[in-house]
C-alpha cells in the first residue's frame, strides 16, 4: 500500500503513514471506551518510524493500560484529538494509529474485533472479521510477514530499545 495521510479535528496536526499496518484491532475494552468516550477504538499498529508528523505538535498523556503499565496517548495540543498511542509491550518502537484520524479511514479494516465481552449490548460486529471475547495470539491470525515485523519489535524491546 502507498502512504496514507491524516490529521486532527482542527487541522493543526497532520501526518503521513507509510505502508501497511502490522495489525489493526477494533477494541471494545472498557479502557478504550473511557479514553475515547465511545463504544470502541480502531488502532492500526505500525513501526513508529513509519508514522511521520508533517505539521503541528503532539502532546503526551499517560494513562494506565490494561496490563498496568503506561499507555501514552499522543494528542493534538490544540484540539485534543488522539492521533496515536504507545503501549508498554512495544514502548516507542510501535504505535497504534487511530484509524479515524486518517483522511481515508476505510483504508485499514480491522484484522480482529477484540474485547467483545465488554462491548455495548447494542453493538453489532461485522461479518468476515475474527471476533474475540478478550484478545488473541497474533500468530493465530497474522500472515507470516506481518507477524515477523511484530516479533522484531518485541525482540528489540526486550533488548532494551524503545
Amino acid at each position: 500500500m502507498t502512504a496514507q495521510e491524516g490529521g486532527c479535528a482542527c487541522g493543526v496536526v497532520r501526518y503521513r503513514v507509510e505502508g501497511d499496518p502490522i495489525f489493526v484491532n477494533n477494541c471494545h475494552c472498557t479502557l478504550c471506551q473511557r479514553q475515547t468516550g465511545s463504544t470502541s477504538v480502531v488502532n492500526a499498529f505500525f513501526e513508529s518510524e513509519r508514522i511521520i508528523l508533517t505539521q503541528g505538535e503532539l502532546g503526551d498523556y499517560v494513562v494506565t493500560s490494561g496490563s498496568g503499565g503506561p499507555h501514552t496517548i499522543c494528542r493534538c495540543g490544540k484540539c485534543g484529538t488522539a492521533i496515536l498511542s504507545y503501549y508498554p509491550r512495544l514502548g516507542r518502537l510501535g504505535a497504534g494509529l487511530r484509524v479515524g484520524t486518517l483522511d481515508n479511514p476505510g483504508a485499514f479494516p480491522p484484522d480482529a474485533v477484540i474485547f467483545t465481552a465488554s462491548a455495548m449490548p447494542w453493538v453489532s460486529f461485522p461479518e468476515g472479521i475474527p471476533i474475540f471475547e478478550q484478545t488473541y495470539a497474533p500468530a493465530d491470525i497474522l500472515p507470516p510477514e506481518r507477524l515477523e515485523r511484530l516479533m522484531t519489535m518485541v525482540e528489540r524491546r526486550k533488548a532494551g530499545e524503545g
